[in-house]
């Protein structure tokens, strides 16, 4: 039997939880839990759209240090991706048009690093 192994949570390291929570909000991710376990730990989780994978921001959760978080998601039209964060405010350069797929790069307000990937083609197995 083949184990399925599925990446369920990344922490990302902010400086000011509500700040970080409205931002990814305003990008269409969605609050799935914001609970204060106990005094200095603050959890919140926010689910992109269509993803089965979390990031999770909060007080307490990570050492990390803030602005040093990358993350690569797949999206199926990376133009429209472009578009949705415009409209939301969000600052972007324009795709990039690589040999392997189109990319669109943002940060959050902290400086963490994204780049939505329009795959060309992934190999099945």
């Amino acid at each position: 039997m083949t184990a399925t192994w599925k990446i369920e949570l990344i922490p990302v390291p902010v400086t000011d939880v509500d700040r970080a929570k409205a931002f990814y909000e305003r990008v269409g991710f969605i609050a799935d839990h914001d609970h204060r376990v106990q005094e200095g730990l603050r959890f919140v989780q926010l689910t992109p759209p269509g993803s089965a994978c979390s990031i999770a921001i909060g007080d307490g959760i990570t050492e990390k240090t803030p602005g040093t978080q990358e993350i690569q998601v797949v999206v199926p039209d990376a133009d429209a991706a472009r578009d949705h964060l415009l409209a939301a405010g969000v600052e972007t350069g324009p795709v990039d048009e690589q040999p392997w797929g189109r990319f669109v790069h943002f940060r959050d307000p902290d400086g963490n690093s994204w780049a939505l990937q329009a795959i060309h083609y992934r190999p099945q197995g």
